[in-house]
């Protein structure tokens, strides 16, 4: 970001339904999966971030988040994100997390002895469910130990992470199962 934008928020169409983001002077702030409907949606968003037009840099983003869910590729790496506020803690396992690329996975076992602290899995698990910024920081792309889906707190829960792998092509995408 430039450092110029005033706070603000948009909804934007996408493959899998209507997401959000919010952005501030710094970067992106939020980015929001599909909820049942838009006031849901919007409810979501931060305060003191009114819907507005979004700057050529959230523009860019909204771009590159649309492609990806596309299935078009992308790691969205350039898209900066404002984590003030965000634990220490969770920006490292959020850092982890943006270097998976589109079509891999990872489970919380192994982010967390990339991060040196190979018995955090239940922290990481933990910072990835309070992910401000879904889709930018794929936490979908991290799974239970065996492959297992392990949660997913969006709209849709675990359906929606595996939509999101499935339209990726992961090949370690687990199928849902009756059990």
């Amino acid at each position: 970001m430039t450092g110029t934008a005033s706070p603000g928020s948009a909804v934007f169409d996408t493959a899998i339904g209507r997401c959000g983001i919010a952005w501030g002077p710094r970067g992106v702030c939020r980015v929001q999966l599909p909820e049942r409907d838009d006031a849901a949606l919007r409810a979501r968003m931060p305060d003191g971030h009114p819907e507005a037009e979004p700057p050529p840099e959230v523009a860019a983003a909204v771009k590159g988040i649309q492609a990806l869910l596309r299935g078009e590729g992308g790691d969205l790496h350039e898209i900066t994100l404002d984590l003030d506020g965000v634990p220490a803690f969770h920006q490292r396992v959020y850092e982890v997390a943006r270097a998976i690329p589109p079509g891999r996975t990872m489970t919380y076992g192994e982010v967390a002895r990339a991060l040196g602290m190979p018995g955090a899995a239940r922290a990481v698990g933990y910072a990835l469910g309070h992910n401000p910024c879904a889709i930018v920081v794929p936490c979908h792309r991290v799974l239970a130990a065996g492959g297992a889906s392990g949660g997913f707190s969006a709209h849709g829960g675990v359906a929606t992470k595996m939509q999101m792998l499935t339209i990726e092509g992961a090949r370690e995408a687990p199928q849902p199962t009756l059990f």
